[in-house]
Parts: C-alpha cells; sequence; structure tokens
C-alpha cells in the first residue's frame, strides 16, 4: 500500500489462492460474529434501526454481505420493496438472495457511479464498509449524490481501528480464526481491508456530510482508545 495517503490506495494483486480465502473469510466471518460476538453485533446492526427517519421508504445498504442487517430490520412491503443491499462480491449477494428473496440485491462497487438517480434514497446505511474502501472520496461523493438533500440521512457504522481496546479484540477473534482456518498469517489480509481509519473517514466525510447523531461502543464517551465501534448519523450537505 502507497503510504502517502493519496487515493486510491493501492495493493499488490492478490495470488488466486489468496482471493479465494479473502471471499470464504468475508463470508465466514459473516457467520461466526452473529453467533460468538452477538453484544459487538447488536452494537453495529442496532445503532442503524434506532437512527432510522420516519417514514423512510427507500434504503440503500452497501457492503451489505449476506444479510445479517436485515435480521434486526422490522419493514413492510413498501420498504422491502425499497430496500437495495449492495456488495461488491458475488457470493455475498448471492448469500442474501437465498435468505431474503423480496429484497433487491445488487453487485455493485459503491465507488463508481451505481444505477440510481439522484438523490433516490432517504435512508443510506454503511455498516463497517467505510473502513475497507481504497477509493474513499469516490464512495463518499456517491453516497452523497444518492441521498436525498431534504429528508435523507447517512448512518454509518466504523471500527476504532488502531485502538488499544480494538487490536487486542481482534487478536482473540478474527485474527485466531483466520489463522486456524487457513494455517497462514492474517497480516496479509488485514492490511489490505482496514484501510481507512476513522480520523481519515470522518475528514472525508465532513465536505459532504453533517454529524446530527453519534454512538460509541462499548463505552458511551468519545474515547477512541477504549472503544471498539463508533455509530454515526449524517445529514447531506447542500
Amino acid at each position: 500500500m502507497k503510504q502517502d495517503n493519496k487515493w486510491p490506495k493501492v495493493f499488490p494483486p492478490l495470488s488466486p489462492e489468496q482471493r479465494r480465502i479473502s471471499d470464504d473469510f468475508m463470508k465466514y466471518w459473516h457467520e461466526v460474529l452473529p453467533a460468538r460476538y452477538g453484544v459487538v453485533n447488536k452494537f453495529n446492526h442496532g445503532y442503524p434501526v434506532k437512527n432510522a427517519p420516519a417514514g423512510f421508504m427507500r434504503t440503500l445498504e452497501i457492503g451489505c454481505g449476506d444479510g445479517e442487517h436485515l435480521t434486526y430490520e422490522t419493514l413492510t412491503q413498501e420498504q422491502k420493496n425499497g430496500y437495495y443491499a449492495v456488495d461488491i462480491r458475488q457470493n455475498m449477494v448471492d448469500a442474501l438472495k437465498k435468505r431474503f428473496s423480496e429484497i433487491n440485491a445488487v453487485v455493485s462497487d459503491c465507488q463508481e457511479r451505481m444505477p440510481f438517480d439522484d438523490g433516490y434514497f432517504d435512508r443510506i446505511l454503511a455498516i463497517h464498509v467505510l473502513e475497507h474502501l481504497p477509493n474513499l472520496p469516490a464512495a463518499v461523493r456517491e453516497l452523497h449524490r444518492l441521498c436525498d438533500k431534504q429528508k435523507g440521512i447517512l448512518t454509518v457504522v466504523i471500527p476504532c481501528e488502531g485502538s488499544l481496546a480494538y487490536s487486542l479484540a481482534r487478536k482473540v477473534s478474527a485474527e485466531r480464526i483466520f489463522m486456524k482456518r487457513y494455517k497462514q498469517s492474517y497480516d496479509w489480509f488485514i492490511s489490505r481491508e482496514h484501510i481507512n481509519v476513522p480520523r481519515e473517514i470522518l475528514g472525508e466525510l465532513d465536505p459532504y456530510f453533517e454529524v446530527i447523531s453519534s454512538s460509541y461502543f462499548p463505552i458511551p464517551l468519545p474515547i477512541m482508545s477504549c472503544n471498539l465501534c463508533i455509530g454515526l448519523t449524517f445529514k447531506p450537505k447542500t
């Protein structure tokens, strides 16, 4: 990865085996997380539900994975019809379609222009997604384009990447599981996954969105070092 912090961040290509492992672990981790680390998952998905705008009709969820967030939602039929779940991995979209056949599941890249009109969504969700994006500025611009400027909101949940608490928690969770499953180092995988820290993410969001609420987990104080995750809700700037 380039160290000059210019966008997009560039990585050496994965070998076919590394690509297979990457896709497999992302799917496996989405299965393991709710079962073994439910308290964290409850915050990750509960925060966006609690901060949903009244009467929302059209939702865009980027980086939807296999649809775990949808198990926390209580949607009307009209809201289901207006729910678009987007992921860059075909295997994740296929898994979501099997679980939630009424949801619009789409393979697409939020770092590029997506097939929706300007201001189409009154709710956009990015749950543990923005830390993964090599071209974060392009994704933020696209989310701003798609967000209804009058009543729309963007809700994100991000890890406290780099904090002492988060680094220790990862050692005994994802890293341990990865090494046991694949019998190899976790470093090459995570070094190209969690590539954006909170400071970078908030810096890119600031020109386009205004924070209207936030919540830290597990300690409800804005102290990065002792927390694992941050939930933030924004309204688009015009």
